[in-house]
């Protein structure tokens, strides 16, 4: 994918910071624009397509968390990293629980914000078609893992890049135990619970009863798996 083609939103309520990241991000070849809380964010996703989101947590008014959460209610999938100086697990998990793709305490270094970056564009990017389409199917629902799309019957069931991929990752063996370890993402930086959160939130969209799943089951002590039957 070509940097200069990604369009990264920046949203700080802090000038200094949001300057200077996007200072950064300009000087590693994306294209930036920044918004000073999430009601100026809110505006520019009405009229401009992004690529990508950095929202800091704490805001002002409306914050990272809420705007997050709001987004994804509206169906808007575009990857998303928080980034607050509320480093503790507890933090870490609510984030990924609204449906952000990563989430990075502050101080950071900007290096480790590039590298985050890419790994979830990699993630979003979607693969040559090798095939007119790779189709699952379970219950009312068809996943086209080639395009990364999730329907129920003809309706789109919108999924996040992490949500889509561990979606992937599962419907390459259906009925068989994915362990843990292959469904984490690199750029959790070992977050334990992460793999757990995005299992919570995919079972929120294709089960009728989360607390008793039909199609995504857990293997105590192993893993992961889909049943498609």
């Amino acid at each position: 994918m070509d940097l200069a083609e990604v369009h990264i939103l920046v949203v700080d309520d802090d000038e200094r910071i949001r300057t200077l990241l996007s200072r950064y991000l300009a000087g590693q070849g994306f294209r930036v624009t920044s918004a000073e809380d999430a009601a100026d964010a809110g505006a520019k996703l009405t009229s401009v397509s992004f690529d990508l989101l950095i929202v800091d947590v704490m805001m002002p008014g409306q914050n990272g968390f809420e705007f997050v959460r709001e987004l994804r209610k509206r169906g808007n999938a575009v990857p998303v990293i928080l980034l607050t100086a509320r480093g503790e697990a507890e933090d870490r998990i609510e984030g990924l629980e609204t449906g952000a793709d990563d989430y990075l305490p502050k101080p950071f270094e900007p290096r480790e914000l590039t590298l985050r970056i890419n790994a979830i564009l990699k993630r979003a990017a979607r693969p040559a078609p090798v095939a007119p389409t790779v189709t699952t199917r379970f219950g009312d629902f068809s996943f086209d893992a080639i395009r990364g799309e999730l329907k129920r019957g003809e309706d789109m069931v919108p999924l996040t890049t992490g949500e889509a991929q561990l979606l992937r990752i599962l419907a390459r063996s259906p009925g068989q135990t994915v362990p843990r370890a292959a469904l984490a993402d690199p750029a959790s930086a070992g977050e334990s619970r992460a793999v757990d959160v995005q299992i919570t939130r995919l079972r929120r969209k294709i089960e009728a009863d989360p607390r008793n799943p039909r199609f995504l089951q857990t293997v105590w002590g192993e893993g992961y798996v889909l049943w498609t039957e």
